[in-house]
């Protein structure tokens, strides 16, 4: 199954790096940025991320909320937030069911890991409707951050 823009965004609930239950409805009114990435402390997911920290103060300025989800563990989470000075949440789907429902899943990922995050992202508008969509089949690709900004500013 894949969402595409105008579909109503499925909504969560999941644990934070600091053991808050966050969920997706709790943001209504808002627009949230969601990026799927593979695994803690990789190369590439680091550079993802890196990158919204790094123009966290855009987001921030047209109250736009930024959500990171892996299927790593919320204490694995804390540690890469830490050491990355992330300024945004990290969702722990570690029972994989959101990232399925937004079709942003490996069955088979490297090294024989199963069931794994897809690289992905999604703007989802004030309504919970989905503004932006991008599910990358290659986890070495990054999403394109000026589609994302172009959502945001539509």
């Amino acid at each position: 199954m894949s969402l595409k823009v105008g579909d109503q965004a499925p909504d969560f609930k999941l644990y934070s790096s600091d053991l808050a239950e966050i969920s997706l409805s709790g943001f209504k009114g808002k627009k949230v940025i969601i990026h799927f990435f593979p695994m803690a402390f990789t190369g590439t997911c680091t550079e993802q991320l890196c990158t919204m920290r790094d123009n966290f103060s855009f987001y921030e300025g047209i109250d736009a909320q930024v959500l990171g989800i892996s299927v790593d563990s919320p204490f694995s989470l804390a540690k890469f937030k830490e050491v990355q000075s992330y300024q945004f949440p990290l969702l722990s789907d570690f029972n994989k069911e959101v990232s399925k429902a937004y079709g942003a899943f490996y069955d088979e990922f490297a090294f024989g890991l199963k069931g794994v995050s897809k690289r992905a992202a999604f703007v989802i508008n004030e309504e919970g409707k989905i503004s932006y969509a991008e599910v990358l089949e290659d986890a070495h690709d990054l999403p394109d951050f000026k589609a994302i900004d172009d959502a945001l500013k539509a």
